[in-house]
């Protein structure tokens, strides 16, 4: 992953874009941003718009479930 910090959401979250996210346009992508408790989603193309918070446990069974683990 790319580490890929936002001055805009603060110190505390650190956005993340995947190493794979290689369209024509940089910003097609989703990011992630980690906490102990909570993994935060966004849309890179609406850094503002709306955001998706889960469990870490949560995040990592979806993980296996996108990569067919």
């Amino acid at each position: 992953m790319i580490r890929n910090a936002s001055a805009r959401n603060g110190p505390e979250l650190t956005w993340f874009k995947s190493s794979y996210s290689d369209s024509s346009s940089g910003n097609d992508c989703v990011e992630v941003a980690t906490t102990p408790r909570t993994v935060h989603i966004r849309d890179s193309k609406n850094a503002n718009g709306p955001r998706l918070s889960l469990a870490p446990t949560t995040w990592a069974d979806f993980l296996v479930y996108a990569t067919g683990g």
